[in-house]
């Protein structure tokens, strides 16, 4: 029989297992999907649902928030495409922020400049209230754009790293369609407020997700690493060569970063860097 999980604790068993040795016992490979990967899914894929909410939120909005607040169609343009300007920022300082503080701790940062965006947007008389929020989208949106796609593959199994990836960028396609469509028998206020839902999913399952395992073993968080990697795969998952072959990673990521760019005029690379200029 499988043992329970930790005591007290979510259940770390796996809920759906992929393969199966002789007498239908299942087999023990880290391809499972546990609660804890589904937490982490389930983080990812909310904070893709805002990701494109906030991009389809400027047209549904449009009449209401100019009838209202009295702007002009230049003052409207700016608050349609001032969106793009977070996002600048927010792809500069990305990389920086993941690297630094790890992927869990940057969900956290990019939901709380949702969430501050969301409420901005809501309660905004002016339109630079407007701006403000509409920038803080940007940013939240910029980071997300970063770190999720990367902390899904680092918390997926191989065989189903396809499939996950493609589930939470489906969720920004799929939240454009939900934008217009609630935009269309709703007001422009309340289709801000409804923002804030995925935002709040989000940080309830933060409590619970786990750090990307990739991340801790960079950052030579060994215990941390083994625990994480075997709370996504279940506790009586064999991780071994998964562990392996994620600090082998991790070595070789370290040496390149070792590398610069006049390396390649090193006599190592004369050859391939000349035959590619020639052709």
């Amino acid at each position: 029989m499988e043992e329970e999980g930790i005591e007290g604790g979510l259940p770390t068993e796996p809920l759906i297992v992929n393969s199966y040795i002789g007498n239908g016992i299942p087999s023990r490979k880290s391809s499972a999907i546990t609660s804890s990967l589904v937490l982490g899914i389930t983080v990812a894929a909310s904070a893709s649902f805002t990701c494109g909410y906030s991009g389809g939120y400027s047209s549904p909005a449009e009449s209401g928030i100019i009838d209202e607040l009295g702007l002009s169609v230049a003052e409207y343009s700016v608050f349609g495409s001032i969106l793009t300007i977070g996002g600048m920022a927010g792809a500069i300082a990305s990389g920086r922020i993941s690297d630094f503080f790890g992927h869990k701790i940057t969900f956290w940062i990019l939901n709380i400049f949702y969430i501050m965006g969301w409420l901005a947007i809501v309660f905004s008389k002016e339109a630079w209230s407007l701006y403000l929020g509409r920038l803080s989208l940007g940013f939240g949106t910029a980071v997300f754009n970063y770190v999720g796609p990367v902390y899904v593959a680092d918390i997926t199994p191989k065989n189903l790293r396809g499939g996950f990836s493609s589930l939470v960028q489906a969720m920004t396609i799929c939240s454009i369609s939900v934008a217009y469509f609630v935009g269309s028998i709703t007001y422009w206020s309340i289709l801000a407020l409804i923002g804030v839902i995925p935002c709040i999913i989000q940080v309830l399952c933060l409590f619970f997700a786990p750090e990307s395992p990739r991340w801790l073993s960079k950052n030579g968080r060994d215990n941390e690493f083994k625990t994480s990697l075997r709370c996504l795969r279940g506790m009586n998952a064999d991780i071994s060569q998964e562990a392996a072959e994620i600090h082998d990673y991790t070595k070789t990521l370290q040496r390149s970063c070792e590398d610069k760019i006049l390396d390649l005029f090193s006599s190592k690379y004369a050859y391939s860097v000349i035959v590619s200029h020639i052709n």
